[in-house]
């Protein structure tokens, strides 16, 4: 069934190209190609050193853009040499489809519809993963996927291994560390952290175990991508999460701030003081370099307010360090004695840190303690007063 004239209209309204990747899908190339056909012909077809009669078959389509690669490179290159393809041509929007028949092209207009009402974003097909013909392998799969996307952006989705997708060409990271199957992990990460919305859109599927052909090879590949998850968390822990913590702070007021998430949060008043308390132990404890990701770790683990604890952590901004270190190296000196006595002026400094290391470790420690005390229980008694003159003015 060809498209309808409403339908090609409202294909017409973005530039687009749909880019099918294939390696050795001899018998499902030629009816997926066809199938495309009859929504548009700005079709771009990676051959990845395909070995079987697939070179054959795109001789018959030679009006259509090819890449041929003398080696099969990846699943992951061949995406990648297409979009730089359907860029140098001029396309902002990429639809990727794979040729081993699982896809219905007829569902590429719902991709259109959904970019022209919503606006750009990286779309991914939703596949009905509970479908009887769909292999638990490749559930579980997806399951495992789904988590760590979610856990690296914060983005819950029910689908991130569908390769029928659509790209905003444009917007999309240009940079990778992968080629492979993983690659279609690392993009839509990398997309989310670069701001990109990547969302689901519900698409037909077919399994059809006498036709379909996969080159996913479960020991090595799934390795792989446990290896991209495992540098992709580190990265999400230690800059993403934190950048994007910090950037969601600079966008209020220091009076919006108190308000919402100090004064009028949901959150209970202990909840709220024990908060105070963590971001002042992690400010002044030894942690340099490690505090945001630390403060943000431990407010997630004891389901603390992540924004309270974060900005008490904060104590130890430039102006206050000499303050910080001096009381650190006064309240170790109790402990462990020096010859020489300490006399607090602006320039205290690091390299004091070094000459008194030990003074200074124990002395942190101690002073954190006590500051995350004394900051708790002011901090609980100030907003137990507030919430009580709350309740008089009502």
């Amino acid at each position: 069934m060809y498209t309808s004239t409403s339908e090609t209209n409202q294909l017409n309204t973005l530039s687009f190209c749909v880019i099918i990747p294939t390696y050795n899908n001899q018998k499902t190339l030629s009816r997926v190609i066809n199938s495309v056909l009859e929504h548009t012909s700005n079709i771009i077809i990676v051959n990845d050193g395909s070995t079987d009669s697939t070179t054959d078959i795109l001789n018959s389509f030679s009006n259509l853009t090819q890449i041929h690669f003398p080696k099969n490179s990846g699943k992951g290159m061949a995406l990648r040499k297409g979009f730089q393809k359907a860029i140098s041509l001029g396309y902002e929007y990429a639809i990727t489809i794979d040729s081993d028949g699982q896809h219905f092209p007829s569902d590429i207009p719902l991709f259109i519809n959904d970019i022209s009402d919503n606006g750009t974003s990286l779309l991914i097909g939703s596949r009905n993963m509970t479908h009887e013909d769909i292999p638990k392998k490749s559930s579980f799969g997806n399951k495992f996927s789904n988590f760590w996307f979610w856990f690296e952006t914060s983005n819950k989705l029910s689908d991130t291994q569908s390769g029928f997708r659509i790209y905003p060409l444009n917007h999309i990271p240009k940079k990778y560390f992968t080629n492979k199957f993983e690659f279609e992990i690392e993009v839509i990460v990398r997309s989310a952290w670069a701001g990109i919305p990547v969302n689901n859109i519900p698409i037909n599927i077919l399994y059809d175990p006498n036709e379909r052909v996969s080159h996913f090879r479960p020991f090595r590949d799934f390795t792989r991508i446990s290896i991209l998850n495992t540098v992709l968390v580190v990265i999400a822990l230690f800059y993403i999460k934190p950048r994007d913590f910090i950037l969601s702070i600079k966008k209020k007021s220091f009076r919006q701030f108190i308000l919402e998430n100090i004064l009028h949060h949901d959150d209970s008043n202990l909840k709220k003081s024990l908060s105070i308390a963590l971001g002042v132990f992690i400010g002044i404890s030894p942690f340099w370099g490690f505090q945001t990701v630390l403060v943000l770790l431990l407010a997630v683990t004891f389901r603390l307010n992540k924004l309270i604890s974060f900005t008490f952590s904060n104590i130890s901004f430039p102006p206050l360090i000499p303050i910080v270190i001096f009381g650190s190296l006064k309240m170790g000196s109790y402990f462990i004695p020096s010859g020489k006595p300490l006399l607090f002026n602006s320039h205290i400094t690091f390299l004091d840190i070094q000459n008194n290391i030990s003074q200074y470790l124990i002395g942190s420690f101690i002073l954190a303690i006590v500051m995350s005390i004394i900051f708790g229980f002011f901090g609980f008694l100030l907003l137990s007063i507030f919430s009580g003159l709350k309740k008089i003015n009502k």
